[in-house]
């Protein structure tokens, strides 16, 4: 068989050495194709068995990033789910059979199923270049690994390791992979990993084993005691409606303690169930979203390679900061000279935390620079504007930085509720100002909006999306409106929540009504952490723009003169405690229609943004959502979980809840496009 992803050489002392470079694809990940062909050579090994076979990848990017997802999506049944599971089941065997010693030589990433074939080696050596990744993260799929993941990691780590390592799905890096055995060794250069990795099959040494008590939690006698402890950590993080997967790699260990044939049969039969769930189904389809986002931009454009910063205020300096770390120089404008230190000497001491790596930590805190009197501006590729949310004040900015900017520079301002065109009418050149709305915490949320102003140009919005892309953010091109996408949808979410305040039911109802389904946090505690403040006035410009009813927002009011702003004062709606809210112990149940009203009033306004076109695809609505708000994941999105409950029913629950409520709940009019076939 000819092989088209495989490469396979034979060098002088008798070792095989097997490249994987899938044509046409960024990474390498295991197909159908690939995994047929790896069977093919690994039968042909088995009869002229060389003196060792060493795995690797052709390459610059990594190893192999895990199976290929897409082919997820085809599967209509268990028993075709099965049926593809046990075939790569069947190779990682063959794998693991031969009588010689076998090399998995990663570079970069081993992930899922990528990860699984490196423990079907007798070895693992990889390159310590700050970029090794290894992980399972297959549970962020809504299934758990299929290759004999579920057993191997387990018989090389011990229980609790490898547990740890599948129920989280969290990635391990160098020092860590060493030291718990998923590595054999390391090297520090691409030449001296393959000298390593030879060295491993010319003198073969013992393999790792765990320690004597992390064997014995596998045993029969000793897994009905650790069973009950795991469920317990798991439900802290995830019911098991929501999310089966971490449930069912559970009950595959307790019964089979990762031992025998029977284990890998039952991994096979599990995870092909787990195919078919609606979990897996829309975490599967959010993983293709995510891909999608990523791969938008034009590669071929100028990159950014200095970008300005305009105040240096939480959101400001946080934008400075990322763009720093990943590799921008940055400087950071303000009206005065301490605040812009400040500001500096903060974001330095948490790069001080966050970064491990002596060098790159230096070389991140070297490219934040203070610059209060913009003498920079002229040099900067991107300018970012990060000031107070007034659209006078930023137009006054604007006015007086245009005439300084480089001419290729392309203007971009962080406002949340802004439409762009009240801005754009300050500039000579409003075709190259865009929106680059981030959301907070920067360093943690995936999402930045790319507003797209009625004068923005093609080559603006591909250079903004390249430096999202650059600093490891999701893009979500949208069209300029109050609020964008995910503020004007949450806004009246979140009011809502009010309006149920305002009528009696406790906040922690309210938000254990959400969270029932599924929302990471109730509306309650999301106003907090975004801040009261930012709430307050974000949503008046917004319902004010688009004529919404509102609660009554004094209270809300007098809690801002307060000072009450909510997480970053200590206290608003909720109190705060070591970044904790303080909920109290409040009876009684979730009303009947609550969840509804917080999730179809959501719903609504996501079909009225596909009604106005606001981004150019459905599936950005739920992609912004979900990356932006931290929309329930394994739902697929508000639009994708409106077409599961159906679309008529939709409609119906919200012209009763109009009818109880009022006009707020009205059915908008872009329902009617959820009912046209896709």
């Amino acid at each position: 068989m000819t092989s088209t992803c495989w490469t396979r050489t034979q060098d002088n002392n008798g070792i095989v050495w097997l490249m994987l470079d899938r044509p046409g694809r960024s990474a390498n990940a295991l197909s159908k194709v690939v995994l047929e062909e790896l069977d093919a050579i690994l039968r042909d090994i088995a009869l002229a068995v060389p003196r060792g076979l060493v795995i690797g990848s052709a390459k610059a990017s990594g190893f192999i990033a895990g199976a290929d997802i897409k082919e997820f999506t085809t599967l209509s049944s268990v028993d075709e789910a099965r049926r593809l599971v046990r075939a790569g089941q069947s190779v990682l065997d063959r794998l693991e059979a031969l009588p010689c010693p076998t090399v998995a030589m990663i570079e970069g990433f081993a992930l899922g199923g990528g990860l699984e074939l490196a423990l079907a080696c007798r070895y693992r050596v990889a390159l310590d270049d700050g970029r090794l990744t290894l992980g399972l993260p297959e549970v962020m799929l809504g299934i758990h690994p299929g290759f004999g993941g579920t057993v191997r990691a387990v018989r090389l780590l011990g229980a609790a390791t490898a547990l740890d390592l599948m129920l989280t799905g969290r990635n391990v890096r160098a020092d860590k992979a060493r030291r718990i055995g998923l590595i054999d060794a390391l090297a520090r250069d691409p030449e001296a990993l393959k000298t390593l990795a030879r060295d491993f099959v010319l003198t073969p040494r013992a393999t790792h084993r765990p320690p004597l008590l992390q064997r014995a939690l596998s045993w029969a006698p000793i897994r009905p005691f650790v069973k009950p402890r795991l469920l317990a950590q798991v439900r802290k993080k995830a019911r098991q409606e929501h999310y089966p997967a971490p449930y069912a790699l559970i009950e595959l260990w307790f019964k089979h303690g990762a031992q025998g044939a029977v284990a890998y049969e039952a991994e096979a039969d599990s995870i092909a169930q787990l195919f078919l769930t609606p979990t897996a189904r829309n975490l599967v389809r959010v993983f293709l979203l995510q891909d999608a986002l990523k791969a938008q931009g034009d590669k071929t454009l100028k990159a950014a390679e200095h970008v300005h910063v305009i105040g240096a205020g939480v959101m400001g300096a946080d934008i400075a900061a990322l763009c720093a770390t990943r590799g921008l120089n940055v400087t950071l404008q303000d009206r005065d000279a301490a605040i812009v230190e400040a500001a500096i000497l903060q974001q330095h001491a948490k790069m001080a935390e966050r970064i491990k790596d002596p060098a790159r930590r230096d070389a991140a805190i070297a490219r934040l620079r203070a610059d209060v009197d913009g003498s920079t501006v002229g040099e900067a590729d991107v300018v970012i504007e990060a000031i107070v949310e007034r659209a006078d004040v930023k137009r006054g900015v604007f006015t007086a930085l245009e005439p300084r900017l480089k001419e290729d520079a392309i203007l971009a301002t962080n406002t949340s509720s802004i439409k762009l065109e009240e801005l754009s009418s300050a500039l000579q050149r409003p075709e190259r100002l865009v929106g680059l709305h981030f959301f907070n915490p920067v360093a943690l949320m995936p999402l930045v909006e790319i507003v797209r102003g009625a004068s923005t140009d093609e080559i603006t919005m591909n250079r903004a999306i390249n430096l999202a892309r650059r600093i490891d953010k999701l893009p979500l091109p949208c069209r300029s409106s109050p609020g964008f996408l995910v503020n004007r949808v949450l806004v009246p979410y979140m009011f809502e929540a009010m309006h149920a305040a305002q009528e009696g039911i406790s906040k922690e109802i309210i938000d254990r009504a959400a969270m029932d389904f599924g929302m990471p946090v109730g509306p309650v505690e999301l106003s907090d952490m975004v801040g009261l403040d930012v709430c307050l006035h974000v949503g008046t410009i917004v319902s004010n723009a688009l004529g919404k009813t509102t609660p009554d927002l004094a209270p809300l009011q007098e809690l801002v003169t307060a000072g009450k702003l909510g997480k970053k004062s200590g206290e608003g709606l909720y109190r705060w405690a070591a970044g904790k809210p303080q909920r109290a112990q409040v009876e009684g149940d979730v009303p009947a229609d609550l969840q509804d009203r917080l999730m179809l009033i959501l719903a609504n306004e996501c079909v009225a943004c596909l009604r106005e076109t606001l981004v150019d695809r459905e599936e950005w609505i739920d992609a912004g959502m979900i990356f932006g708000s931290g929309y329930a994941p394994f739902r697929g999105g508000p639009l994708r979980a409106a077409r599961e409950r159906g679309v008529d029913e939709c409609v119906r629950r919200l012209q009763d809840l109009a009818a109880r409520y009022g006009s707020r709940f009205t059915p908008d009019p872009g329902w009617e496009r959820l009912r046209l076939p896709r």
